[in-house]
């Protein structure tokens, strides 16, 4: 018994070892920006490191009082919340329409948009909002954007809606529901752990979204990712400044992450399994 004991007692050191091994890697980086947040720009560019000095938040101040900080968030916001509820609004009937009726070709076709760099769309993009007068604009980023939310909501939905059976929504039919009523009465409801997944990621994805909002946004729009690059120039980098921009640009993710991680576990692993 004591053997067993000892037995266990190793097998924890050893898991929260590798854990540890495998945790520390990805979270430094986040600590060190963290504390560089909070420290004076001679403190952070100091070698050897300063692990002892007195904490500021001058770099936070000067983030929302000189740069205008409540703004760009404000902006990407609007752009994320916009482009994921249109991405919902367009990707959940196509991805039904892909379980249900085997439009295996569609399911190609959007896998291949998805595949193709951003960066390929982004030229032909800014030319026609600039013929349009759309630049600067939030329909246009909200556009951008559903480039890479919809084909994800879309391929993660569609396992969901394979999973459900088919007697469900004839059943409902029968009641004298149409096919639109079944779909979002019946089979809508059902499929709620993958539409929170989808709808989160997608956030995500257009909140750290950098490359469409360096090009198509202006003053009017500019996104926290833009904003967070105007913290380098060419002669020098306001690290402390920087450190915290990035903070505040990583805390909104970071917060919808470990309070919706259930439901993205709940969603990315649901839909994976047929009954």
């Amino acid at each position: 018994m004591l053997r067993g004991r000892k037995g266990k007692v190793v097998r924890d050191i050893l898991y929260f070892a590798l854990v540890a091994i495998i945790v520390i890697p990805f979270l430094f980086p986040f600590f060190w920006m963290v504390v560089s947040s909070v420290k004076t720009n001679a403190d952070i560019t100091r070698v050897p490191p300063a692990w002892t000095f007195k904490p500021t938040t001058m770099h936070y101040r000067g983030v929302f009082a000189e740069h205008d900080f409540s703004r760009y968030m404000f902006n990407s916001a609007v752009i994320a919340f916009g482009s994921t509820f249109c991405s919902l609004l367009l990707g959940l009937p196509a991805a039904y329409s892909i379980a249900r009726f085997k439009q295996g070709k569609l399911a190609l076709a959007i896998l291949v948009a998805r595949i193709v760099p951003g960066i390929t769309f982004l030229i032909p993009w800014f030319i026609l909002f600039s013929r349009l007068r759309m630049v600067d604009t939030y329909t246009s980023m909200i556009l951008a954007h559903m480039l890479v939310g919809l084909p994800f909501i879309i391929w993660v939905m569609t396992p969901f809606f394979e999973s459900l059976p088919v007697e469900l929504e004839q059943a409902a039919m029968i009641d004298g529901a149409t096919r639109q009523g079944a779909f979002f009465r019946v089979l809508l409801p059902l499929t709620g752990p993958g539409v929170i997944t989808s709808s989160i990621l997608s956030f995500i994805f257009s909140w750290n979204n950098f490359m469409f909002g360096v090009v198509l946004t202006g003053a009017k729009t500019k996104t926290l990712p833009v904003a967070v690059f105007n913290f380098m120039a060419y002669s020098e980098i306001n690290w402390g400044g920087l450190m915290a921009a990035a903070v505040t640009i990583t805390l909104p993710v970071i917060i919808i992450a470990l309070v919706a991680q259930r439901y993205i576990i709940q969603g990315l692993t649901a839909g994976a399994v047929k009954e």
